[in-house]
């Protein structure tokens, strides 16, 4: 299963874990904003599954103060939604709908590849939203002044954890301070109770089999390409990173998760592994699956790389974004603006699928501190609460991030399955990263 899939399934799940972050302070968008006079005509959105629910039962809303304006929400469809869109593009934006939902990694390439593809916000009042959204969130959908999206959708890493396993173990979770802790813990874990740690796509069947190495890498403020596109893959946290996911398979930690979403829902339901590092919205995952379970979870936010490191990460995020062909941008922003910049608009998402908002003020709801059942009554909000509020590694995914996905991907089988070296792996893979591209390498 890959990004894209995950952040589908995020869009469909209502239950379980609950993130927080405190309110901005920001007032929520004027009405009417985007245009000056009344707004007027048809538009179309295109999302899928539970975003695209969740914004039809918001239309009735938006019809009512904006009564001259017609919205059509389609559930097109993930991963569909990707080829239309580019298909679109590629077309000079005949076909594509007004309103556009874009996840993080496929944004950098419809800036970098379709110039004009997706119109400026900031012509529209986009400007005035800055300071509402987690940090780090607008310099995702901005570039050389422009913007390009408003952000929706804001995943934190997350370290969910078997607490009944760990203490039969004799382990404190909340105690480890960075991986090679981690790393003890799992070995006395495995002795005690016969559980594996984690689990890993070690042959790489599916795209996103490098998701705890990206992970690693984003605590440490480090990622694929750096912000002027150079390529990042062998830096020092690269490295640093591997070997961590070396050290765990080679100490048996590792279980291995070949066939992606169905084998990881397998493992937790037989209990074949002990921990999850998983974005926000994998807690109502967990809960879903295995509701026997409850009391016998918990989660935190992952233990640093090295002891005093950060423990926050923002893992993925999804956007709305105007087509540059729209007709009608005006009444596209001010939808946009809508479900976005609205607070009781996004409580009134999460509360329907639990879509977790980068709007900050959106968390001042009471739906986000309440304590979970399931994970043993903590308050979800409050553990990811300092997550989403600490300011954020930007991560620039560029047009070339699916190149460098799969040469990860591959460099992480030959290391797990073949007992590679990382560093020598990471550098061939950011060598013939650099050969398809034509980006430099730094180090």
């Amino acid at each position: 299963m890959n990004r894209r899939a995950f952040l589908q399934l995020s869009a469909l799940t209502a239950s379980g874990a609950l993130l927080s972050a405190c309110g901005s302070g920001a007032e929520p968008a004027a009405k009417g904003s985007g245009a000056a006079g009344p707004l007027s005509g048809n538009i179309t959105v295109w999302s899928w599954a539970g975003p695209a629910a969740m914004m039809k039962e918001l239309v009735p809303g938006f019809t009512t103060e904006f009564p001259g304006v017609k919205v059509d929400v389609q559930d097109v469809g993930n991963p569909a939604i990707w080829d239309k869109i580019t298909t679109g593009l590629a077309a000079g934006g005949q076909g594509l709908a007004d309103v556009l939902h874009i996840g993080v990694d496929y944004l950098p390439a419809y800036i970098e590849k379709f110039p004009g593809g997706l119109a400026d916000l900031n012509t529209l009042g986009a400007a005035k939203h800055k300071d509402m959204f987690a940090p780090g969130l607008w310099e995702t959908v901005s570039r050389d002044g422009k913007v390009y999206a408003l952000p929706w959708e804001a995943n934190s890493a997350g370290f969910y954890y078997r607490a009944d396993l760990f203490e039969r173990a004799g382990v404190d979770g909340e105690a480890l301070q960075n991986w090679d802790e981690v790393i003890e813990a799992g070995v006395k874990l495995k002795e005690k109770t016969g559980v594996r740690l984690l689990a890993i796509d070690k042959a790489a069947t599916q795209a996103d089999s490098a998701n705890l190495f990206q992970c690693l890498m984003q605590l440490q403020d480090s990622f694929y390409f750096d912000m002027q596109g150079n390529i990042t893959l062998d830096s020092p946290a690269a490295v640093t990173a591997m070997t961590i996911i070396k050290k765990l398979n080679d100490a048996g930690l590792v279980a291995d998760q070949g066939g992606g979403w169905n084998t990881m829902i397998g493992l937790i339901k037989k209990g074949g592994v002990a921990v999850q590092p998983m974005p926000t919205w994998f807690g109502g995952i967990i809960a879903d699956t295995v509701p026997a379970e409850k009391g016998k979870w918990k989660v935190r936010l992952p233990p640093p790389v090295t002891a005093g490191g950060k423990v926050s990460a923002l893992v993925n995020s999804t956007h709305l974004a105007v087509a540059g062909s729209s007709e009608n941008q005006a009444a596209a922003f001010a939808f946009a603006e809508y479900v976005l910049t609205r607070p009781e608009s996004q409580v009134h998402i999460y509360k329907g699928k639990g879509i977790a908002p980068a709007l900050l003020a959106a968390y001042d709801d009471p739906v986000f501190h309440q304590p979970s059942p399931f994970f043993s009554g903590q308050k979800m909000g409050e553990i990811f609460l300092d997550s989403l509020r600490q300011p954020s590694y930007v991560t620039n995914y560029s047009a070339d991030y699916p190149r460098a996905l799969k040469l990860v991907d591959d460099a992480q089988s030959k290391v797990l399955l073949q007992g590679a070296d990382p560093a020598t792996v990471l550098r061939q893979a950011a060598e013939q990263l650099a050969n398809q591209t034509g980006r430099k390498v730094v180090r």
